[in-house]
């Protein structure tokens, strides 16, 4: 079986999902597919009415089907079967994903799929295992700490890894005991969609799971002031986190998630295995074309060593061919849309243009679609566009350095924290490193995550506040109750 389709016969689940329907609505922004530039859909745009008809339509499923007071393993029981579901249906999905998003078809079912459904089964086991806690009073008394679900939580996710961010924040929300409103971004919303119509064959109680269409100035800051809305949960660029958080102080106090940008370096000794570096470390920025929160994007390597780890990236950059998202054989993705190429060509210019020499790429590649190539810029300094800001694309910078100072002087970004990269064959200089790095992540001769969903993520400085994933993300759904009785 080829995993290859023709986009037009995909039918797209286009509306609002509510209570247990697809609610048909009128489009207002044109879509465009990534791959080869054409308009394919329009997204309609959920005003404060159909957030609110969201919100209710989740505070209603909440009571009606006691979600948080039936027996623990019953919620864990229907998280299973709906991940069951999502297996079974992992075709589909990746289609309805490699129409929109810029994510190739082949490194879907495998892939981002098979690691939303493990993440899902991960977050159910949560359900009948954490729970209220006694603790220690005085004799005269009984202390307890009693966890409770938020209610309803509003989720917004975003563009690049759209079936997995879902999975992020539906899987913790809905095993604590919540319900969830949910934006995906206007750009890649079908299969959302497609996940809270296979809850619903899965048992779960309708209404558990709202999705709504639209942009984030209209929808998103409906969901974030929403009255009803307990808790947000978010994950995007530092730049809409912060008006998410402007929109919530200015409408009522609200715990928040966010999981924000980043400008991660990839510090490299001399000492390191450097074909494993090098291999980690394009792998990291050629992933979809560095459209990554985590995207290793700043090269920061030893000065002996620059030159054979400089050649092996260039040579992992190398042929690399675009090829449309709904290809089987493509491994190299499409930028999201015209404007956020143009976006990187110009940081790449400016880079250039204050003194960078360019050993690769920098320029659109020749294929439908909005590709860009792979871009190595060498003599960048830490004033340099392509080191202070995040680009979002394949653009890769290399600083150079002679000892361990220098190295994390040029590894702190004065903005950014969320992960970091360290590849050395000392243990006791990765462990005296790993706790200098001011990053919420750290990989030690590797760059990525791995499929160890305990392992929670999240950044220091502006790249955000809380953790997804491992267990504080399950408990970061829930709120705390002290409870002290005289006896």
């Amino acid at each position: 079986m080829t995993l290859s389709f023709d986009p037009k016969d995909v039918s797209l689940p286009i509306g609002h999902f509510i209570g247990d329907r697809l609610v048909s609505a009128k489009g207002a922004i044109q879509m465009h597919r990534p791959s080869d530039g054409q308009a394919y859909a329009d997204c309609p745009v959920a005003d404060s009415d159909i957030v609110d008809q969201a919100v209710q339509t989740a505070k209603n499923a909440l009571k009606s089907s006691n979600w948080d007071g039936i027996r623990p393993r019953e919620r864990l029981r229907l998280l299973h079967r709906w991940a069951d579901l999502i297996e079974q249906d992992a075709v589909n999905l990746a289609q309805l994903e490699a129409v929109s998003s810029t994510r190739p078809v082949g490194q879907l079912v495998d892939g981002d799929i098979a690691v939303s459904i493990e993440q899902i089964r991960f977050f159910a086991e949560f359900a009948d295992k954490e729970s209220s806690a006694l603790v220690p009073t005085d004799d005269g008394s009984l202390g307890m700490i009693m966890s409770e679900p938020y209610g309803v939580v509003g989720a917004i996710t975003p563009w690049n890894f759209p079936i997995n961010m879902a999975a992020w924040k539906l899987g913790p929300a809905l095993a604590a005991g919540n319900a969830v409103v949910l934006k995906p971004s206007e750009m890649t919303p079908f299969s959302s969609i497609r996940l809270a119509e296979l809850a619903l064959q899965a048992g779960l109680p309708a209404g558990l799971i709202n999705v709504v269409l639209g942009d984030g100035m209209t929808t998103g800051n409906a969901i974030t002031s929403h009255p009803d809305i307990a808790k947000v949960s978010f994950t995007g660029s530092t730049r809409a986190g912060s008006a998410i958080m402007e929109n919530i102080a200015r409408s009522g106090i609200k715990p928040m998630t966010l999981e924000l940008g980043g400008k991660s370096p990839q510090v490299v000794f001399a000492d390191a295995d450097l074909d494993r570096a090098a291999a980690a470390i394009t792998a990291s920025i050629i992933s979809n074309a560095g459209q990554a929160c985590v995207a290793g994007s700043r090269l920061i390597v030893e000065n002996s060593c620059v030159e054979p780890l400089v050649e092996a990236i260039l040579r992992g950059m190398a042929d690399i061919k675009p090829r449309f998202t709904w290809d089987a054989a493509s491994q190299y993705s499409p930028i999201i849309s015209e404007r956020q190429r143009q976006r990187i060509a110009d940081i790449v210019r400016r880079t250039v243009a204050a003194g960078a020499e360019c050993l690769t790429g920098g320029d659109f590649m020749d294929a439908p679609g909005y590709f860009y190539a792979p871009t190595l810029l060498a003599g960048v300094d830490e004033d340099s566009p392509a080191v202070i800001d995040e680009v979002f694309g394949p653009v890769l910078t290399i600083q150079t350095f002679e000892d361990e100072e220098e190295a994390m002087t040029l590894a702190d970004h004065p903005s950014y924290g969320l992960a970091a990269g360290l590849f050395t064959r000392d243990l006791s200089r990765a462990i005296r490193l790993t706790r200098r790095l001011q990053a919420g992540t750290v990989w030690v001769n590797r760059y990525g995550r791995s499929r160890d969903h305990i392992l929670p993520t999240g950044g220091y400085k502006q790249s955000g506040i809380g953790k997804d994933l491992g267990r504080e993300a399950f408990q970061s759904n829930r709120k705390s109750k002290s409870v002290l009785i005289s006896l």
